[in-house]
């Protein structure tokens, strides 16, 4: 009898552990290492303000990022053959109600014309990199770009659905600050993670979407700008995901199961007992 009751009693702990088990399956999971390169932006969710004016905040400090692999324009005319700008790195960062994204990159010098963009896919619709544009096997549809120049030292909102239909929006949703030091520039991002524009990108926390990255070294070579237009460094298009809330239902039921079992022990326990006292 000892056996069965010792048995009995291994009953909530294997229950307990499949339930936890279970639990942290529960959460979105990134698409397959084919369509994200193993590489993806996370949105960490934090409480409190996010640091929307601040690219040296604490708080980035605090997080992982990504760093993702640059190229030269060649898609569209004039283009570029190399480019300052090699690769970035990306931090992001929500509270529920407002994101703030930091690139980090490397520009040795500090100048009007440097900038640096971010570019989402708008609803469903598969679109091109480059703004949208419809290329070979690849139908043009809606982008949102977000575009910062340290000469105008804050933000643009922009729609795009190809190269020559890039227009700034009536409703200007999104916030930038740069800060350039020792050769590095680091601009933080920020907006809401939902507008009521329908020409926006809405981030819904545990959904993907796309996201490209653009930048634009300014700096005077023979009395041109060395990069402008769409002479430009620029990724493909990466992953981009805002963290979801913790969801503790699971754990009710972990508890309700532990209940459960250790009624259903009680029970046995007592029918044995009796059965060896008869």
């Amino acid at each position: 009898m000892l056996n069965g009751i010792t048995l009995l009693r291994t009953i909530p702990a294997f229950l307990l552990l499949g339930l936890v088990t279970a639990a942290n399956g529960f959460g979105s999971e990134p698409p397959p290492p084919e369509e994200t390169g193993s590489v993806s932006l996370r949105l960490y969710q934090v409480d409190g303000s996010v640091p929307t004016d601040d690219p040296n905040s604490s708080v980035w400090s605090s997080i992982e990022g990504s760093e993702f692999k640059l190229a030269p324009q060649v898609h569209w005319p004039p283009r570029i053959q190399d480019v300052t700008v090699k690769s970035v790195k990306v931090k992001g960062v929500h509270n529920g109600q407002e994101l703030a994204i930091l690139v980090e990159y490397n520009d040795p010098t500090e100048d009007a014309a440097d900038g640096a963009a971010l570019e989402f896919m708008v609803g469903d619709k598969q679109a091109h990199f480059a703004h949208g544009q419809e290329m070979l096997q690849v139908e043009g549809g809606p982008v949102n770009i977000w575009y910062w120049k340290k000469e105008a030292g804050k933000a643009l909102d922009m729609s795009a659905k190809g190269f020559d239909n890039l227009r700034p929006q009536e409703k200007q949703d999104v916030q930038a600050k740069g800060v350039w030091e020792n050769g590095t520039w680091k601009v933080v991002f920020s907006r809401s993670l939902k507008t009521e524009d329908d020409q926006d990108v809405q981030i819904e926390p545990g959904e993907w979407r796309s996201v490209a990255f653009a930048f634009w070294d300014g700096a005077i070579v023979d009395g041109l700008v060395k990069e402008k237009g769409s002479q430009k460094a620029v990724s493909s298009w990466w992953y981009i995901r805002a963290e979801p809330s913790a969801d503790n239902s699971i754990y009710v039921w972990v508890i309700l199961g532990l209940g459960l079992a250790a009624a259903f022990e009680l029970v046995i326990v007592r029918k044995l007992r009796k059965g060896q006292s008869a």
